[in-house]
């Protein structure tokens, strides 16, 4: 019996999730079926644009390198090869970038999450002198170029001799203002009795932060990830300038180094380029709910 009643809440749970999408549907598009129609052609022919390029990336990174470089022309006429893989995987350092970009890009996202997390809770929970003006520093580090930050960021990671480290990688990529408001939205919605009630029961800040907020911000916890570990994992310029030692070189700047060193070989390019999505694909197939979730919270879905 209470396997069937999981099972009919679920399915309950279910339609009113598709009557939201529904509703949602109707407030965004409009009733009419033309809209409707209109918008799923406007979205396929976005989506067929898109898939464009990577689905000739794929195919480009299984010919041989000689046939690869031949004007219009999609598919291989001398059968399909993985000899572009077996170069990139032997000649080069890229399973060790692979692991640095892993441990940058989970260190990055572990401590920013954190650390944005708590920002965003003093900012939405907490009342301290000169809150105000944090909150003012905050948004304008948001609208500063990160560009402009290269330089001293520099010179500080270098007089602290953290140049080729990891932790010259990572430190100033932890620092997330656009993340500390967005998680400062979605925590200025949780119910104040919540916290009220845990107060009166003599919980104090970091209680009240660790047990109630946290748990009740799972949803976008987890859209915040995945974002700052994507920008992680894609980011060129801090890594490019902060490293010159191959051992610590992440993903995307040692496929920098390749390519200069060894001139453009076009079927090893989108094999490595292949490679280098791949994390990121298995990323969204198993998040994709979530990543969706994120940016209906974080963009113009509201929440």
């Amino acid at each position: 019996m209470a396997v069937a009643d999981i099972a009919a809440v679920r399915r309950t749970k279910a339609l009113q999730e598709r009557a939201e999408n529904r509703t949602l549907t109707r407030l965004t598009i409009g009733p009419s079926p033309w809209a409707r129609a209109g918008a799923l052609i406007a979205l396929a022919v976005i989506a067929v644009a898109w898939l464009v390029p990577i689905v000739w990336g794929a195919i480009t990174s299984f010919k041989h390198e000689s046939e690869a470089a031949l004007p219009a022309q999609l598919m291989p006429a001398t059968g399909w090869t993985v000899e572009a893989y077996q170069k990139v995987l032997g000649a080069s350092d890229l399973p060790l970038w692979m692991w640095n970009s892993l441990v940058v890009a989970v260190l990055v996202t572990a401590l920013t999450v954190l650390i944005s997390a708590m920002a965003a809770f003093a900012f939405s929970q907490t009342l301290f002198r000169g809150r105000a003006f944090m909150q003012w520093l905050t948004l304008a580090a948001i609208m500063m170029p990160g560009q402009i930050l290269i330089v001293p960021l520099f010179r500080e990671m270098q007089l602290l001799g953290l140049v080729d480290t990891f932790a010259g990688i990572v430190l100033p990529q932890v620092v997330a203002p656009v993340m500390v408001f967005i998680l400062k939205r979605f925590f200025d919605a949780i119910p104040s009795e919540l916290l009220d009630a845990a107060r009166i029961d003599g919980a104090g800040p970091w209680r009240l932060f660790w047990t109630i907020v946290l748990p009740l911000s799972r949803s976008i916890l987890v859209a915040v990830a995945i974002f700052v570990f994507i920008g992680a994992w894609n980011n060129f310029l801090w890594p490019f300038i902060i490293t010159t030692d191959p051992q610590f070189m992440t993903l995307p700047v040692g496929l920098s180094t390749v390519k200069d060193a060894y001139g453009v070989q076009y079927a090893q390019n989108m094999a490595s380029a292949m490679i280098a999505a791949l994390p990121l694909l298995v990323v969204f197939m198993l998040f994709q709910r979530r990543i969706v979730q994120g940016v209906a919270t974080t963009g113009m879905g509201g929440q």
